[in-house]
């Protein structure tokens, strides 16, 4: 955000930091109790949490569900007995199962009937109108390079366990937070052999959405978050982490097609609404990281446990490392002309892991913290104007300290400012022909909810 303007001063807002720039001074404002969260996060926990799942010798989706010391049956298992220590400070609101579903042959990497699972811990919000959900996700599963071998050594280190690291770890520091949302932390499997278990579940949430028990506003899927140095062009990088967000909504009705063609909005869906969220409150909270938005669904030609989210319609991105290391992602482990190949722990850059996981903790706890977003953001096309109105309503549940009104030149990839206001409706002195807009919730703690693009009102 270039400038922030605000017709009131939020109270309560508790540490300021202020950053001094060539032309200017950005205030920086953190909630203490993000932040004390945040500094919980352990660089040595990730490691451990790491160090023992490749224990389990492979975690292939095809290997031994019966074996206690290796498979993915018992990695499971292990990360369910985490969910379940970490529940114990929740005070009972956080509970832990493994979601076990049948998978049949597919002709391409699943050869017989099997059951897969997705290990799950839901903290439920303290709301109990609230039906918000935000998903953070990982998958467990592990392989080598011919993709049905179930049996050979494939710790999948850092794909994915940096990323089911970084679940765990938040899991086990949010675990006693109240929060009026519901969390809700996954480990998946059948990734590799074809995002069964993100699958299972996106498809799970969308009946418990038809029931009214939930609404997804958010997922945020971590795969592969722990390499710094990159394969050929030999790179390193601890700094930048990568947000993929597809633009145009892969489900759309008529109407909203027309209105997304008719407002110029191919940049604004669900997800990439959610991704310039990350990359604002993440830097906000985190320092020493940058947040690099990349503006397609994932990286080229492939996909990860967001996809099948993104399919249904929900709001969902992947963070993964700057640069990928391929001598130690998808390969037998061995050493060969001087190059250690295989996916090892020794690998991965813990403290950088650690930092993409506070990203995601300050993600989730102000989202979770934040009131719903406004409901019917429309902006006034009624009649020809160099002005721009917007009208919305004030959404149900949480009632806001007030709205956060954004504003982007068309060209820009990222908002450019924030004006705050206490009514229902603003106009600004900005054309909508040449400036994009957006409306957000905020509570008196600063706390905002996921922008909302407005649809015309004709």
């Amino acid at each position: 955000m270039k400038k922030i303007y605000r017709l009131m001063i939020l109270p309560a807002i508790v540490t300021l930091l202020t950053v001094q720039t060539a032309t200017a001074q950005n205030a920086i404002v953190r909630d203490m109790s993000i932040t004390e969260m945040i500094n919980k996060i352990s660089a040595d926990s990730l490691r451990a949490y790491v160090v023992r799942l490749t224990e389990f010798k492979t975690r292939h989706s095809l290997s031994s569900r019966s074996s206690e010391k290796e498979g993915i049956g018992a990695a499971a298992r292990w990360v369910k007995n985490k969910f379940e220590q970490f529940s114990m400070k929740s005070d009972g609101r956080m509970t832990a199962e493994i979601d076990y579903f049948e998978v049949l042959p597919d002709g391409r990497r699943i050869d017989r009937k099997i059951n897969l699972m997705n290990v799950v811990a839901t903290l439920k919000g303290v709301d109990a109108n609230d039906k918000r959900l935000i998903i953070v996700g990982a998958h467990l599963d592990s392989r080598v390079a011919d993709i049905m071998d179930s049996v050979s050594y494939a710790p999948g280190a850092n794909d994915d366990l940096s990323g089911v690291a970084a679940v765990l770890e938040l899991a086990r520091v949010m675990s006693s937070s109240k929060f009026p949302a519901t969390v809700m932390f996954a480990a998946f499997t059948g990734e590799e052999q074809g995002l069964y278990g993100s699958s299972h579940l996106a498809n799970k949430i969308k009946s418990l959405e038809k029931e009214d028990k939930y609404r997804l506003i958010a997922m945020l899927n971590n795969d592969m978050i722990g390499n710094t140095v990159s394969s050929q062009t030999k790179l390193k990088d601890n700094i930048n982490v990568r947000v993929f967000s597809e633009s145009v909504p892969a489900v759309e009705s008529e109407e909203e097609k027309r209105n997304r063609i008719l407002s110029g909005s191919d940049y604004d869906g669900v997800s990439r609404q959610l991704a310039r969220y990350i990359k604002e409150i993440g830097e906000r909270y985190v320092d020493q990281i940058n947040v690099k938005l990349i503006f397609r669904r994932d990286r080229f030609l492939r996909g990860g446990d967001h996809t099948p989210f993104n399919r249904m319609g929900f709001a969902a991105v992947r963070f993964c490392e700057m640069n990928e290391n391929y001598f130690h992602q998808h390969e037998y482990v061995r050493n060969e002309n001087g190059i250690q190949y295989g996916d090892l722990p020794e690998f991965i850059d813990f403290e950088y892991a650690r930092k993409i996981t506070a990203v995601n903790c300050a993600v989730i706890a102000n989202l979770a913290s934040a009131p719903p977003q406004p409901e019917n953001v429309k902006v006034d096309v009624k009649q020809l104007s160099n002005t721009t109105k917007l009208t919305w309503d004030e959404p149900e549940g949480i009632e806001p300290a007030g709205y956060y009104v954004l504003v982007r030149e068309t060209y820009m990839p990222l908002w450019e400012k924030k004006i705050y206001t206490e009514s229902n409706s603003i106009e600004l002195p900005y054309s909508k022909d040449n400036y994009l807009f957006a409306v957000q919730s905020v509570d008196k703690d600063g706390h905002e909810s996921l922008p909302v693009f407005p649809v015309p009102d004709f």
